[in-house]
C-alpha cells in the first residue's frame, strides 16, 4: 500500500476531498525561487507523476515559482489531471527577481494572473486558487471581490489566503468563502496557532508552508542540530523509537496535530519524496506527543 493511501482524506472547500499529505512545487525551482532547480525538466515531470502514483492528490504551486515554471512542470507531467487531483495554485506577487518579490492587488493584476495560471496549467478551473499576499494598497473587499468574480465565472472552484492573520482571516470571511490558509507553521514555528484554531472551528484547510523548517528538520535520525540541540535530541529521540528521521517526524506532528493540518512539503529528490510519503504510516504515540508539543 502507498504511503499516502493510508491517510485520512479531508473535504477541501467541502467537496473536493484531498489526502492529507500532499506535494507542494516549491522544490522544483532554482536558489531563491528562480528559474528551474534541474536542468533537464523530465526529472521535475517524473516527480510529479512518482508523487501521484504513491497516492498525492494534492499539488500546491503558485505561478511565481520559476516565475511560471513549477506550473508548466505541473500541466507537462500531470495533464490530463487523473479524476481526483487537486491543483492548488496562488496569485497576487509579480517576481523581479531571485528572492525578489512585489505584491499585486489590484483586480485587473489578479484577473490577469489567475487567467495565466489557466492557461499554463491547461484547465478550464482552478481547484483552488490562494491569494498569495493581501496587498496593502488595496482593500481586501477588491482582492477577494475579484476572486469571488472569478469563481462565479467557473475560472476558480474555492478560495483561500496566504500569510494572514486571525483577524484578517475573520474579516475576509465576512467577504467571501475561504476554503484554506496557507501560514508558515511546524513543530518550533507555531505563531499562527490563532489562526489554525479558527482553520479548526470553521473547517478550513490549513496547508503549512516551511513544514519541515525550511530543511532545518529533515535531517537524519541521529542529527541533533535541528532547531537547537534540546529540539534536536527531542526529535532525534522520538525518531529513534521509529526508525524513522527527524524530518518524517516532524511531519508526523503535523498530521497529528490537528485533522485540517495539509502539509505539503516539496524536494527535488525522489529519496526524499519517497521520505517524506512515508510519514504518513507514522503512528505517535501520546508520549512521543508530549515531548513534541512541549518544544514550542
Amino acid at each position: 500500500m502507498d504511503a499516502a493511501t493510508v491517510l485520512p482524506e479531508f473535504p477541501l472547500g467541502g467537496d473536493l476531498p484531498v489526502r492529507r499529505l500532499g506535494f507542494g512545487t516549491a522544490g522544483l525551482v532554482g536558489p531563491g525561487y528562480w528559474g528551474a532547480r534541474h536542468d533537464d525538466p523530465h526529472r521535475s515531470v517524473a516527480l510529479l507523476r512518482r508523487a501521484v502514483d504513491h497516492g498525492v492528490t494534492l499539488i500546491d504551486t503558485a505561478d511565481n515559482y520559476g516565475p511560471d515554471v513549477a506550473e508548466e512542470l505541473v500541466a507537462r507531467a500531470l495533464h490530463p489531471y487523473p479524476e481526483g487531483l487537486v491543483i492548488a495554485t496562488k496569485g497576487g506577487v509579480i517576481r523581479t527577481g531571485p528572492d525578489g518579490w512585489h505584491i499585486a492587488g489590484r483586480p485587473t493584476d489578479l484577473r490577469a494572473m489567475c487567467e495565466a495560471s489557466l492557461r499554463r496549467l491547461r484547465t478550464d478551473t482552478l481547484g483552488l486558487y490562494q491569494l498569495h499576499r493581501l496587498d496593502p494598497d488595496v482593500p481586501m473587499a477588491d482582492q477577494l471581490g475579484t476572486l469571488l468574480d472569478l469563481q462565479r465565472e467557473g475560472k476558480i472552484r474555492h478560495i483561500g489566503l496566504d500569510s494572514i492573520d486571525a483577524a484578517e482571516l475573520t474579516r475576509a470571511r465576512e467577504i467571501a468563502p475561504i476554503a484554506s490558509v496557507q501560514n508558515r507553521y511546524n513543530v518550533l514555528d507555531r505563531a499562527a496557532e490563532d489562526v489554525l484554531e479558527l482553520c479548526e472551528q470553521e473547517g478550513i484547510a490549513f496547508l503549512p508552508w516551511f513544514p519541515l523548517g525550511n530543511g532545518a528538520l529533515a535531517g537524519g535520525a541521529g542529527d541533533g542540530q535541528a532547531g537547537g540541540t534540546r529540539v534536536g535530541d527531542a526529535l532525534a529521540a522520538v525518531a529513534a523509537r521509529h526508525g524513522a528521521t527527524t524530518g518524517q517526524i516532524a511531519l508526523a506532528w503535523l498530521l497529528h496535530r490537528s485533522p485540517v493540518l495539509l502539509p505539503t512539503p516539496g524536494t527535488g529528490s525522489t529519496a526524499h519524496l519517497d521520505e517524506n510519503l512515508a510519514a504518513g504510516r507514522i503512528a505517535l504515540t501520546e508520549g512521543d506527543l508530549a515531548l513534541l508539543d512541549a518544544l514550542a
